[in-house]
């Protein structure tokens, strides 16, 4: 199943679920008991929203070994985790703004997976139970930003540098799909989740570990080699194999 959230014509957001060309109302919880309507309303009719509404975001760093090399860094021993605030998110199609405090934004095409039920200490080998589903992401960063501060607290957690969406795929395999980035069509990124250091279980299950997880958090795994800056004008655009694509268009403040 492909869950979104939309807006259609001046009716308040929505869950739904997309049949062909179609999307049909969820009635009840998405993360617990619901009923799927069926599709009605022209997919091209909507507007699009941040599929899901976390609690909590949380990011791994350097999950990729070529994009450790490409920043002179260290494969960690440990899952690195970080967090983006809530506030950060946009939906698909949104601008990303770059602040006035960067001259270096740059972005970062992801897998993001999303929890489908309260979890805490999962182990690896239970972890798929705790995943709703797979959606997109571009942890967005501004890089200057993230070298000068001891944490990564403030170059990662900008209004606007959290996009992701379109929908979440429920029936995904995140073994081996692969990632691109095009700015302006131009390919700045390419890789296969298989070459993820920390496997989707294993970061489920170590995160689970620290933190409590809600149903709609989301992780964010990590980003390949490629990192590179966005200006003004371009158009950055990630595509997961069988999961789809996400746009969103750059602007400055």
């Amino acid at each position: 199943m492909r869950l979104v959230r939309f807006i259609y014509k001046d009716e308040e957001p929505a869950f739904g679920w997309i049949q062909d060309d179609l999307i049909g109302r969820i009635d009840g919880d998405p993360f617990g008991s619901f009923r799927r309507i069926k599709g009605e309303t022209p997919l091209k009719d909507v507007k699009l929203l941040a599929p899901v509404q976390p609690s909590k975001i949380i990011c791994i760093g350097r999950n990729y070994s070529a994009h450790a090399k490409e920043h002179n860094a260290e494969v960690p021993e440990l899952p690195l985790i970080f967090l983006k605030p809530p506030s950060a998110i946009i939906n698909p199609g949104d601008n990303i703004v770059i602040p006035p405090q960067s001259n270096q934004v740059e972005h970062e095409a992801e897998l993001v997976v999303v929890i489908g039920r309260k979890t805490r200490n999962v182990t690896i080998e239970d972890a798929r139970d705790a995943i709703y589903g797979y959606t997109i992401g571009n942890d967005v960063t501004a890089r200057d930003i993230q070298y000068s501060d001891a944490q990564w607290t403030r170059g990662k957690g900008f209004d606007t540098f959290c996009p992701f969406g379109p929908w979440v795929e429920t029936d995904f395999d995140p073994s081996d799909a692969l990632i691109t980035c095009h700015v302006n069509g131009q390919p700045r990124q390419m890789a296969t989740t298989r070459d993820l250091t920390f496997s989707v279980e294993s970061l489920v299950a170590f995160i689970s570990s620290v933190m409590t997880l809600e149903p709609g958090d989301i992780i964010f795994t990590g980003t390949p080699a490629g990192v590179g800056p966005l200006v003004d004008g371009d158009e950055v655009v990630v595509e997961i194999e069988e999961l789809g694509i996400l746009k969103n268009p750059v602007v400055t403040w």
